[in-house]
């Protein structure tokens, strides 16, 4: 019988591969298979494990506290030693509500934010840190209109000029509202990796965003809030074999090299995450996932719908072309949607556009380019 596939690609492949299992026996296949996963088995044990007893340890410090609301903090890298302007243009870069806000900042030689401080930027980081309890009570409309609002008006005052607004992430579709309301305090937009539409081509998100709301609905009743183990298991389902993957590859590395400090550093940024206040998981499960409220025009904050189209931005809208978190299709429907927007799609993946060795030449360097064009065009 034929081999099919729906890699075409692939057709070949799998053609020759069943004409060769045709001439094994299956005992010693069934050997051979064994083998192989004995061997797998211990390689990924011996990752984990080389992993585990890593000497890496995060010892960057924050730069200075330039505002603060409850757990909610503005850090300003125009202070840090890497910065050559202190007052050059500066850039209010906010990151997801999930995960830690040091991605931007890993290592002394991972940090986006300090290279673009090197390079005359003044960034000011959102950092979100966990939800307090006043937080806990938070909707998207209370971190929009309230907190980045806040943090924009810091920003104003600490610098005396508009700044460049940055999202990464849920960063950037949270960008996409607070550019909305505030577009004549902006000198531009930047969003990076910024899901959108919810169901291009994602046929599982509303089942998979419902289904979770019920699952996890009675945790959000008591809690409070979304736990860090739940996001995890919401990670992991997008690619259950990513761990495996990873840690079979560390297990390969020289542990004392650069490459294996990067991995070590990125692994323990995933492990530190943060839980999500119960009012925002249900509007993201729920309303994003579930109902795919923004590309709908339906997701409102502070009642009023938001509405890409309307901005009158000049923008910038860098996708990951591979992207395993937010399909490209998906953030490229935001881009699309806003008038003044150039998108660009480098060949990095979502965390790596912030990361990977490739990620100066491909996302550092024209994203410095297109906003010191911006910050010049505003002064």
């Amino acid at each position: 019988m034929p081999a099919t596939t729906n890699r075409p690609d692939l057709a070949e492949r799998a053609e020759a591969l069943q004409r060769d299992g045709a001439s094994v026996k299956p005992e010693a296949f069934a050997a051979a298979l064994q083998r192989e996963a004995v061997r797998r088995g211990h390689l990924l044990l011996d990752g984990i494990e080389a992993y585990r007893r890593h000497r890496y340890t995060r010892v960057l410090e924050d730069p200075p506290v330039l505002w603060q609301a409850g757990t909610t903090r503005l850090l300003d890298y125009g202070a840090c030693a890497e910065a050559t302007a202190p007052d050059g243009p500066p850039i209010l870069v906010v990151p997801s509500l999930i995960n830690r806000a040091y991605i931007l900042d890993l290592s002394p030689r991972i940090s986006l934010l300090r290279w673009l401080a090197a390079q005359g930027f003044r960034p000011l980081l959102v950092d979100w840190d966990a939800p307090g309890p006043l937080e806990r009570a938070f909707s998207l409309t209370d971190y929009v209109a309230g907190r980045l609002e806040q943090a924009l008006d810091a920003a104003l005052a600490a610098s005396g000029r508009k700044p460049l607004l940055a999202g990464y992430c849920m960063g950037g579709t949270l960008t996409a509202a607070l550019a909305q309301r505030r577009q004549r305090d902006l000198a531009g937009l930047v969003l990076l990796a910024a899901p959108w539409d919810f169901h291009n081509d994602q046929p599982q998100a509303a089942p998979l965003g419902l289904g979770s709301l019920l699952s996890f609905g009675p945790a959000l009743d008591v809690l409070g809030e979304l736990p860090v183990d739940a996001i995890q298991m919401l990670f992991a389902a997008v690619d259950p074999f990513s761990g495996v993957r990873k840690f079979l590859s560390f297990a390969k590395v020289d542990h004392a090299s650069g490459k294996a400090e990067a991995f070590v550093a990125l692994e323990d940024w995933l492990n530190d995450g943060v839980p999500l206040a119960a009012p925002v998981a249900r509007d993201c499960l729920g309303g994003w996932y579930g109902a795919n409220t923004p590309a709908k025009g339906a997701w409102r904050i502070a009642g009023q719908p938001v509405r890409p189209e309307d901005l009158r931005l000049p923008s910038l809208c860098l996708i990951p072309a591979q992207d395993r978190i937010v399909p490209p299709t998906s953030a490229r429907s935001l881009g699309r949607a806003v008038r003044d927007c150039e998108l660009r799609e480098p060949a990095v993946g979502h965390i790596g556009m912030v990361t990977s060795g490739r990620a100066r030449d491909l996302v550092w360097e024209p994203l410095a380019a297109w906003m010191r064009e911006r910050a010049t065009e505003t002064a």
